[in-house]
């Protein structure tokens, strides 16, 4: 069916008098379709996540105490899901993105495509709705990154040879910058995503097709799910004239927990490689499953999920102020299910953890209501830029979330300060380690490559 599509599309062209014209619409045809198609994915992957979401909080409010065995099962089954069909599906997505743009030559299309494929793609979708249902502390967020990565490579790949050639890496790169915009509905974050985390080209080379896939896919994403906000509109307004002095204090303690976090799990997962035998694998998986299990059963439900529910309760409640204690399981629960091994993302659970400390320092500070709201705020740009270490990414994403222009200069100040604390910790951010450790086993080098090429500007 797709060679036939093909072959119409061909006769229509060259029908077309202008050579000029039939190469611009070859060139983009390409982009145009991979962006419908990762539209329309990302809002099925959205509704099945929340679905799977609200599965586990129907069982849990029906009978909490099943989740000492479906926790356990779920983690074990996402976990094999992926060791057994496609473990490069495992994680976030966006390392094994970052290190397909680096691969993506003729020479390494073997290597690109255990990193994105239609199989990639299933697995992802499958393992992460597995290990959500079951309590898993993951977004959805990265995995639709790799999903449009995918399809934006095959798309490539079924271009016949007569078709005009359009660089891989570009198609990688603006599929991914997509991939976000659609699974957050922010098309700015998409293309600082694509400027300041994936592309070491000029994006003057490809700006044309990246706003245009941004904007389809975007588009695609709002036909069906509506122009919502990922959060909404907290407000923001009479903010108190020293409160840039709190933002401070958090985005300082949010970079460097984020950075900790980040450390703790790769410490995690090189310890994990000495294990030899799957036992003992899933020992480790039944330990993390049953301690996710207790907190959330003993202690507090929000212990599952996304975290999503906890920003927008002290966003939009009069319930403002988080214990301690929440805020340990939210920075403990990505460990406990990033480490499994099996696929989920870390951006939403970091916006969360970042939202929980916020609210926990304006308790502390006896903040009033709008001044809470902009800690939260800035918390979760600290968090999420002290794991990603992508400070401006992080404040557009949740300037677009919130639609909250007036505190632009927060948020982006926010960025800053937890970029340079979280650099205490490590110097290369969490996917930037894991990027290199996805090229190290692709390759079989017996020499880690570098995290990051020491001639190549941090972004900070």
């Amino acid at each position: 069916m797709f060679k036939t599509a093909i072959s119409l599309g061909r006769r229509l062209f060259e029908k077309i008098g202008s050579e000029k014209v039939k190469q611009n619409l070859l060139q983009a045809l390409p982009f145009l379709v991979g962006s419908v198609i990762t539209g329309l994915i990302a809002v099925v992957y959205t509704r099945l996540f929340a679905f799977a979401e609200h599965g586990t909080a129907y069982i849990f409010h029906a009978s909490k105490y099943l989740f000492f065995l479906i926790t356990p099962c779920c983690f074990v089954l996402s976990w094999w899901v992926v060791k057994r069909f496609s473990p490069y599906a495992r994680g976030s997505g966006i390392p094994q993105v970052m290190a397909a743009i680096e691969l993506s030559s003729p020479r390494s299309s073997a290597l690109v495509k255990k990193l994105l494929s239609i199989k990639v793609i299933l697995i992802k979708i499958v393992s992460s709705l597995v290990l959500v249902f079951g309590g898993g502390i993951i977004g959805r967020e990265g995995p639709t990154i790799q999903i449009a990565g995918s399809v934006f490579w095959k798309i490539n790949q079924w271009l016949p040879a007569w078709w005009p050639r359009i660089s891989k890496k570009n198609m990688i790169m603006t599929g991914a910058a997509a991939g976000l915009a659609a699974a957050f509905n922010t098309p700015l974050g998409g293309i600082v995503f694509a400027v300041e985390e994936l592309t070491k080209t000029h994006i003057s080379y490809f700006k044309t097709a990246l706003f245009t896939a941004i904007i389809i896919a975007g588009l695609t994403a709002q036909a069906f799910l509506g122009p919502y906000l990922y959060l909404g509109y907290p407000d923001v307004s009479r903010l108190s004239a020293y409160i840039f002095l709190p933002v401070l204090l958090v985005a300082i303690l949010c970079g460097l927990t984020g950075s900790g976090i980040s450390k703790l799990m790769l410490i995690l997962f090189r310890w994990k490689k000495s294990f030899k035998k799957d036992y003992m694998h899933l020992a480790y998986l039944m330990v993390c499953a049953l301690i996710v299990a207790s907190l959330a059963v003993f202690v507090t439900e929000s212990m599952f999920g996304s975290g999503k529910e906890l920003i927008t309760k002290v966003l939009f409640t009069n319930d403002k102020y988080s214990p301690l204690y929440v805020v340990l399981f939210r920075i403990a629960g990505p460990v406990l299910s990033f480490t499994s091994g099996a696929a989920g993302g870390v951006f939403a659970p970091a916006l969360s953890a970042g939202a929980s400390v916020g609210s926990l320092i304006a308790g502390w500070l006896h903040l009033s209501a709008t001044d809470t709201n902009l800690l939260v705020l800035s918390g979760m740009v600290g968090f999420l830029t002290g794991v990603t270490r992508t400070p401006f990414t992080s404040a557009i994403l949740v300037l677009e979330m919130t639609d909250r222009h007036n505190v632009i200069f927060y948020l982006m100040l926010a960025g800053m300060v937890a970029s340079m604390a979280a650099l205490t910790i490590d110097k290369h951010s969490f996917y930037d380690h894991l990027r290199a450790q996805y090229l190290h086993d692709l390759t079989h080098d017996e020499k880690p490559v570098p995290a990051i090429k020491e001639s190549q500007p941090m972004a900070t």
